[in-house]
């Protein structure tokens, strides 16, 4: 505890507020406690990271941990294999938390750490404390392991800028567990993509909705764009054993003047949101929504016009065959008392960028998303962690990281 003692006097020169006594208590009796309290005092909203990672760094060099920043602001950590037969694991989170730069006073509630009338930032500094602590105590550990690898991202809350800036063909790991999911003994094996479809329609003779109504060579561009998206499909479009694999869901409709009731409108538009952990399905989904504007345009050809495009924001996380790392964390949670739950989730992370992308010996990354503390009201005043579950959380990360190196 002495180090950690030392990087509490290392504050940045700021005041990040006096904590109760029962905090400070459970700081002393808890090393990774006091850990994720002293980061989450440190407010580092994204892209504005740098004194969080100024303190990491810190925290790194007194105990001995190599850390090094990339030229976005990334870290990378890299503790050394103590067995070359064995492979390497890499642990992600990220550094960045929804909320301002204003001070972060933390407080025991009960089992629930909060903060004084903000967010907390355990979104994600449970799981880079975690990560942290694993470090350091590999540096004193006598285990023979393949080595360990922590990536800490910038801005993942508004943009994932920092892990598609990072260069992750440095990384040696093929396996790696993204903790930054919000429920204790969760193994998401899969994740949805998030793709933007816009419809834009023209209608190529406006008009007046009196004079002009009977003309048939006239349509209004809103009620076409209507017609449109009621052929369209909503909500879940393909699902298996229970969990959406491919949604979509509309935006929203543009078009015309609420007040002006007048005109024949000759332009509307509508956008949906796409969300798949599936390439093949989500390729069926805009083939059938591509054919629904290829009909359309054939049957009001020189009187309007649809088009449709697509743009990917992220790409899906898709289940991998293979089944090593499931098979190992429903061994290491139930060691742990942990109750052990795979399944996918309908949303994006990090998980999303390394499952396209490759390490150093050319491999596709194998992403999981990890779940080592339970955290409820995540990016709002109200966001808590439950203590007693970080701990816990800690004992399967650290069951999981002796199963993968046995």
């Amino acid at each position: 505890m002495k180090l950690i003692q030392e990087v509490h006097s290392w504050r940045l020169g700021d005041n990040y507020g006096v904590l109760n006594m029962n905090i400070e208590n459970l700081r002393k009796e808890h090393e990774i406690v006091d850990l994720f309290c002293t980061m989450a005092e440190i407010p580092s909203p994204s892209l504005k990271e740098e004194k969080l990672a100024k303190w990491i760094c810190k925290y790194c060099e007194l105990n001995g941990i190599e850390c090094s920043p990339d030229a976005y602001g990334n870290l990378y950590i890299r503790i050394t294999a103590a067995d070359c037969s064995k492979q390497p694991l890499l642990l992600s989170a990220h550094m960045d938390v929804i909320g301002d730069e204003s001070p972060v006073n933390v407080y025991l509630d009960g089992d629930l750490i909060r903060a004084k009338g903000r967010t907390l930032g355990a979104d994600d500094k449970a799981g880079a404390a975690q990560a942290l602590l694993l470090a350091k105590e590999l540096t004193q550990s006598k285990l023979l392991h393949g080595g360990l690898e922590v990536v800490l991202t910038r801005d993942e809350e508004s943009g994932m800028s920092g892990i598609k800036n990072f260069d992750l063909t440095k990384a040696l790991s093929k396996y790696v567990l993204v903790l930054d999911s919000h429920s204790l003994g969760r193994l998401e094996t899969a994740g949805a993509s998030y793709t933007l479809a816009a419809i834009d329609v023209k209608s190529f003779k406006g008009g007046h909705s009196g004079i002009d109504i009977a003309d048939t060579e006239r349509e209004n561009a809103v009620k076409l764009i209507a017609d449109i998206v009621s052929s369209l499909p909503h909500g879940v479009y393909h699902s298996e054993n229970g969990e959406v694999v491919t949604s979509c869901n509309i935006g929203g409709i543009q078009g015309g003047d609420l007040k002006v009731t007048n005109v024949i409108n000759t332009s509307a538009q509508a956008t949906y949101s796409i969300r798949s952990s599936s390439r093949k399905t989500e390729d069926d989904l805009k083939e059938l929504m591509t054919a629904e504007i290829t009909a359309f345009n054939k049957e009001y050809a020189g009187v309007a016009q649809a088009r449709i495009t697509f743009e990917e924001h992220l790409p899906p996380f898709e289940q991998a065959e293979d089944k090593y790392i499931p098979i190992l964390f429903e061994t290491a949670a139930k060691k742990s008392g942990v109750s052990p739950v795979i399944s996918t989730f309908h949303a994006g992370a990090e998980t999303h960028i390394y499952a396209n992308r490759t390490n150093s010996a050319g491999e596709k990354f194998t992403p999981y998303l990890l779940g080592t503390a339970d955290i409820q009201n995540m990016h709002s005043a109200e966001e808590n962690v439950d203590y007693k579950s970080m701990l816990k959380g800690f004992e399967l990360l650290k069951a999981l990281f002796e199963a993968y190196n046995s």
